[in-house]
């Protein structure tokens, strides 16, 4: 989200905090002290500039992420009715960030299935656990990720979301293989990101996209994932819904 300006405090927690640390909703995320910028994964456009005052402020980051001039926000529930999420379902949000899709994941899969809120940044696990424990939801779990692992087990899970993020992976490829490894077979990876033509004159809020939709999902395929179809989502106009899958064999 914010171009990995705490670069250096995202690499300390992960070599302090290991390959997985899966936390119930139950056990706050350990903190990334004074000063550390929350820098997860899940993007939107950055905001011009953060104040020290404000860079651990999470309800902050919480008025300027969950607001109707944003697509994601905005397109919410049309975005989860896309997604197409059963009763019993494992899902990974990957780049959770607030936890805005977290929460309504945990709604739509009901008490038998779970969601895996997976960031890099503790300060936003910490925030969905407290926002899962107020909802009253017991069907969510706090995934610490790595630079270049979502950190899950394999196999285990049936729907993987990944929205306004896979252009902020600094090592896409292993991010992604390890996606690979933590779908089930034939199971889902759903990919929302912003859309830009070639040779495009970006907006700023769209300078940080570094490339389209056929270069992502050539990428995608090049992991091992087949390519399904783009579905369209009300309310979606810049950005585009894809969806992906582990084939079965």
């Amino acid at each position: 989200m914010m171009a990995r300006r705490a670069r250096s405090c995202i690499q300390g927690a992960a070599a302090a905090l290991g390959a997985l640390c899966i936390v119930a909703c139950s056990q706050p995320q350990p903190s990334a002290g004074e000063g550390g910028a929350p820098a997860n994964r899940s993007g939107d456009t950055a905001p011009a500039a953060i104040e020290p005052e404000d860079e651990i402020n999470l309800d902050l980051w919480l008025e300027r992420l969950e607001v109707g001039s944003r697509e994601l926000y905005s397109a919410r529930a049309a975005v989860v009715d896309a997604v197409g999420l059963q009763p019993g379902d494992w899902v990974a949000d990957i780049g959770s960030g607030t936890g805005l899709y977290t929460l309504l994941f945990a709604e739509e899969i009901g008490p038998t299935g779970q969601v895996f809120a997976e960031d890099i940044e503790p300060l936003f696990l910490d925030l969905v656990t407290r926002r899962a424990a107020d909802a009253d939801l017991n069907n969510i779990s706090a995934v610490l990720g790595r630079e270049d692992d979502v950190t899950l087990p394999n196999e285990s899970i049936d729907v993987v979301f990944i929205a306004d993020t896979y252009h902020y992976f600094d090592d896409r490829e292993a991010v992604m293989r390890s996606v690979f490894r933590a779908l089930k077979p034939g199971g889902s990876l759903i990919l929302v990101e912003f859309d830009i033509a070639p040779g495009e004159e970006r907006a700023d809020y769209k300078s940080h996209v570094r490339f389209g939709k056929d270069a992502v999902i050539s990428e995608l395929e090049f992991v091992g994932f087949k390519y399904e179809g783009e579905t369209q989502v009300e309310g979606l106009d810049e950005n585009y819904f894809v969806t992906l899958v582990k084939p079965a064999e």
